[in-house]
């Protein structure tokens, strides 16, 4: 074993090694769609006196987590995204309209002295001085003396010494405090009952608590801040309620509430469960295909590709990665996209055998690796730019599953490249390995191969043919587009979707019926698998689905909330602008790095059938019916890079034989290319496309349209890498000038210590 070897082997067991402690000890941080909870975006406003920047969002969002501590939620998250949102992640909080009437409070708190009773035509008035109190009198407020910022503290106790029950205490900074003593002190000076001996505390245009100051309180002596109790008939929650209003305070900034999601845990469970059993199953059918096709090498492969599973599970949550449902079906998707850069060495080992049949199993799986590299890392980086595309441009869980493709990537490449590379050579090494074909897998072509040398098919002589259909496939997608629509999700529209389940079936017709009986004409009823109920609205508030499932319930027996989502029409406009600035990016993104990779007539002819898969894919869903939405962006961005990934390792071969046979029609050359690169993209969409059938099947609704657009984007992608990019390519090339790439330069062989090592079972003999 050769001391390269060695030091991958060493390497690729540290690395296991550590990767297996960190998953027997440390547990993954899961989004809310997989524990359940709700969460909301928060979008702050410029104030009469404020401006919404990043300094006074980051004030109000200190303001918030105030607030949501006193709810006692378990972990809340608070973020600030951007110059003036904040993101809001309270888990196993099911019921948002809670947290919404806390959090939301909007105005700014302020306390008044009470003028007397005020007037019924008054009432109600928000820009008013005039309010109605707890029971709904209107009360002639003065103006504030005094605001929420001079709160210092406010906490609920219960008095069982005085028999008072739950009070409220207050506290104020220094400055505020004189100004409370001050105006307890005016308001003693009238009559015990009076109204005017009244204080009242106002927050988001409501009168909030309005209690009279105390008959022991002399004229214009007023209460210390230090020792003020609010005392009335409160309950716990109500004591805690007013304590927590009035201790979070003035938000600096008006917030509205954006976005709204909330998630079941027992959808999230059933998610978790339904990716484990598609990752074990599509893992399982990968490992067989590839240990069927490569035998013993390919069970090795199977091996690196379980410890490929391990370390990159590992690094998520080593690094703390929120695991999200999209995130986790890109962990699941990686996993039959990791067998790519196995399936390309072997391939290219393959023919080192098929060109030289006498030379040793060992040097043919060392030119495997080195030929493949530059098809390997060009792939790679083409799904690593998808990725970080997710994770800049994408919103929410994209993020998750950009962040997730991107280690999955990488991952994927160190275990080809170290521990499938330190287990092939360490069994090429083997004489029973290397003298029976049949056990080693390298040796022999393989079906496919064969075939097509027998056959040798001349898929380019007419390319044109193949332009005709594929300008069919996009007219077709085009007319699903105009005639049909794109089923643009709330994501993109804005509005609310929320899913229920009944414990009685409900059928559609009956669940219209019934939501147009309680006011809800408008809204959009359809089923969402097992038996759920799926109800679409525009702009719903939380007390008014509240009143919507209970309209259900008198159909349904107990209802319970699955999933909702609300997002506000701004919000869905931006999404829908940023959804379509990330494609045109991607687009341009990918052409730049292909035309400094390759030739610029292959890096168009690629663009070119990358186009054609998104507008393909948006016109199947537009035919279909499917809806689009953010998870329907991830998938799409992903099918981009696969595409462009298909697309490179076409090119690269094409590339290298153009080089070496300069005179040769580039034609003839491609249609030799393609051929040989034909085994590669069939073994490799056969992985993927294991791991999508098992999520399409078991995944459910939540993951049933994402595995339905990367198998739609996979098949047409590994169709247009081909059938497309090639034949514009030779359409460009014939306006091109540009003269044939040049061949690579042989490493010069030289003596000494800089000498290139040569094989130990090679005799350095040539032919």
């Amino acid at each position: 074993m050769t001391r390269a070897t060695t030091v991958r082997a060493v390497l690729a067991a540290a690395v296991l090694l550590v990767s297996v402690l960190i998953t027997l000890t440390m547990s993954p941080r899961l989004g809310l769609d997989l524990q359940g909870g709700t969460r909301l975006v928060l979008q702050a406003k410029d104030s009469a006196t404020t401006k919404a920047d990043r300094e006074s969002t980051d004030r109000t969002l200190e303001v918030l987590r105030q607030r949501i501590d006193s709810l006692g939620v378990a972990e809340p998250t608070l973020t600030r995204s951007g110059e003036d949102r904040i993101i809001v992640e309270l888990p196993d909080v099911q019921d948002p309209r809670k947290a919404a009437e806390v959090i939301g409070k909007t105005a700014q708190l302020s306390f008044h002295a009470v003028q007397g009773p005020g007037t019924e035509q008054e009432k109600g008035k928000a820009t008013g001085l005039t309010l109605p109190d707890e029971e709904g009198r209107p009360l002639a407020l003065g103006p504030a003396r005094l605001t929420g910022a001079g709160v210092k503290d406010a906490g609920a106790s219960f008095d069982a010494q005085q028999g008072a029950g739950w009070t409220v205490a207050l506290d104020f900074h220094k400055g505020a405090g004189r100004d409370w003593t001050r105006l307890t002190g005016e308001a003693a000076c009238h009559p015990v009952q009076d109204e005017r001996r009244r204080v009242a505390i106002v927050l988001d245009d409501q009168v909030i608590s309005s209690p009279q100051v105390a008959p022991s309180v002399g004229c214009n002596v007023g209460l210390p801040s230090g020792s003020t109790q609010i005392t009335g008939s409160f309950d716990a929650d109500e004591a805690r309620n007013l304590a927590l209003l009035i201790k979070g305070g003035a938000l600096p900034l008006p917030v509205e509430i954006v976005e709204q999601r909330t998630v079941g845990p027992t959808l999230g469970a059933d998610a978790i469960d339904a990716s484990a059993q598609a990752a074990l199953i599509g893992a399982a059918a990968t490992a067989l295909f590839i240990t069927f096709v490569y035998r013993l090498f390919g069970a090795l492969a199977a091996v690196a590709l379980a410890a490929y599973g391990v370390i990159s599970y590992a690094a998520l949550v080593a690094l703390g990665v929120t695991l999200t449902l999209p995130g986790l079906a890109g962990f699941v998707l990686a996993i039959g996209m990791a067998v790519d850069a196995n399936v390309l060495v072997f391939e290219r080992a393959r023919e080192e055998y098929a060109e030289r049949p006498g030379r040793s199993l060992r040097s043919a799986m060392t030119a495997g690796f080195r030929n493949a590299w530059s098809a390997v890392a060009d792939s790679n980086v083409t799904t690593l730019i998808a990725a970080g595309l997710l994770f800049f441009l994408g919103s929410g869980p994209v993020k998750g599953f950009g962040v997730t493709l991107a280690i999955g990537v990488l991952a994927s490449m160190f275990s080809a490249l170290v521990i499938a590379r330190a287990l092939t050579e360490i069994a090429s090494h083997s004489r029973f390995v290397s003298d029976y074909r049949g056990v080693n897998g390298i040796a022999r072509p393989g079906r496919v191969r064969t075939w097509l040398t027998r056959r040798d098919p001349q898929l380019f002589r007419s390319s044109r043919r193949w332009l005709l259909i594929s300008t069919a496939l996009i007219a077709v997608a085009v007319l699903g587009i105009v005639v049909r629509g794109v089923n643009l999700g709330v994501e993109f529209t804005g509005g609310r979707l929320v899913e229920y389940s009944t414990s009685r079936p409900v059928d559609v017709e009956t669940a219209r019926t019934a939501l147009a009986g309680a006011g809800f004409g408008d809204a959009e009823v359809t089923t969402a698998g097992a038996g759920d109920l799926s109800v679409r609205t525009g702009d719903l508030s939380n007390d008014e689905e509240h009143a919507l499932r209970a309209a259900l319930a008198e159909e349904g027996g107990h209802t319970t909330k699955v999933r909702d989502e609300l997002i506000g029409p701004s919000l869905g406009d931006e999404l829908r602008r940023n959804a379509l600035i990330a494609l045109a990016i991607a687009v341009l993104v990918q052409l730049a790095y292909l035309a400094v990779r390759f030739r610029w007539t292959f890096a168009l002819a690629s663009v070119a059938a990358l186009v054609h898969d998104v507008i393909v894919l948006v016109g199947a869903f537009a035919w279909l019916g499917r809806t689009v939405d953010g998870i329907f962006l991830a998938a799409l961005l992903t099918v981009i890079g696969y595409s462009v990934n298909d697309s490179v390792v076409v090119f690269d071969r094409v590339r290298e034989l153009w080089a070496k046979a300069r005179r040769v029609p580039v034609a003839t050359v491609a249609n030799r290319a393609v051929l040989q690169t034909v085994p590669r993209t069939v073994n490799t969409g056969m992985g993927a496309l294991f791991i999508l059938a098992a999520l399409a099947v078991l995944g459910g609704d939540s993951l049933a349209d994402f595995a339905l657009a990367l198998l739609i984007g996979i098949c047409v992608g590994t169709y247009s890498s081909v059938l497309t990019a090639v034949p514009v390519a030779l359409v460009l090339e014939k306006s091109s000038k540009a003269p044939p790439p040049a061949r690579k330069r042989a490493p010069r062989r030289t003596s000494g210590a800089g000498a290139k090592r040569r094989d130990p079972l090679d005799n350095g003999a040539r032919v």
